[in-house]
């Protein structure tokens, strides 16, 4: 650029290699992806509600006058069902996770960080289907097994992130509470937890979103849910079941995600 040139606001886009994307097409991209959302939303409640629209689209996929639309219950009831078994099981982890982050990170829990952290990972050591198989002759069929292998599936990010959160609370900030004469209870509860929340809404986020995909697998069990609809097209060489069944648990885990971090950026909009 020569000498003497005043290099305006807007000329970083038209430089080579410029920094910054224009400013129009940033503002648009927010847009296109609130676009996304609701298309995604509209899609799945469609589906739900009015699946033998979507006939047409699925029927190619079928064999011998096989109905291309899964035709033995109701879809939104299924998914419904799925909904709620993980919003179940992860409350569960959360409250047990959480409380044992918190114990492992005062001094007088430290010690059973090492036994926490071996506990935490038997549910990603063991695959959810080998739980299920080891929960069954303890419950019985049905809602039970896919619980507890839900529920041990989604200690591990809960757990960590919490102990991440909580030990990267600033020291200089925990002083400062303690000057003002917190006890632990009042830094915990004011201080440290609102600091380590971001990262803690995130470990559940992401266990939420894992026990969505992970609940089809329930069905084997005899548990209500998405998964009936692909082993209905596996057992019966469906495509078309197959499909929407991985489509819509495929749609519920994005939107999912999604909601959960707009309540993460309601929460905590300071750290977003």
């Amino acid at each position: 650029m020569p000498r003497g040139t005043t290099l305006m606001p807007g000329d970083a886009a038209q430089m080579p290699g410029g920094a910054a994307p224009p400013p129009r097409e940033v503002s648009m991209l927010p847009k296109a992806a609130t676009l996304l959302r609701f298309a995604a939303l509209g899609l799945l409640l469609t589906f739900l509600l009015t699946p033998q629209s979507f006939a047409p689209l699925f029927q190619p996929l079928t064999q011998y006058g096989a109905p291309p639309i899964y035709d033995q219950g109701s879809l939104l009831v299924l998914a419904l069902a799925q909904i709620a078994t993980v919003c179940c099981a992860a409350a569960a982890s959360t409250l047990v996770a959480v409380s044992l982050g918190i114990l492992v990170t005062r001094a007088r829990g430290a010690q059973f960080l090492p036994l926490s952290r071996t506990l935490v990972n038997i549910g990603q050591t063991f695959p959810p289907v080998a739980v299920l198989a080891i929960a069954v002759p303890l419950v019985g069929f049905g809602l039970k097994p896919t619980l507890i292998a839900l529920f041990c599936y989604g200690l591990l990010p809960i757990f960590e992130n919490t102990v991440s959160g909580l030990r990267g609370c600033p020291p200089a900030v925990i002083e400062a509470a303690s000057g003002m004469g917190m006890n632990a209870r009042q830094r915990l509860l004011s201080v440290e937890l609102p600091l380590a929340m971001p990262l803690i809404l995130e470990g559940i986020r992401l266990s939420l979103v894992i026990s969505v995909g992970t609940a089809a697998i329930g069905s084997t069990v005899g548990a209500k849910g998405l998964g009936e609809v692909i082993i209905a097209g596996l057992l019966s060489n469906n495509n078309a079941f197959i499909l929407q069944g991985g489509l819509l648990t495929g749609l519920m885990a994005i939107l999912l995600y999604d909601a959960l971090a707009a309540v993460e950026r309601r929460v905590c909009p300071n750290n977003v």
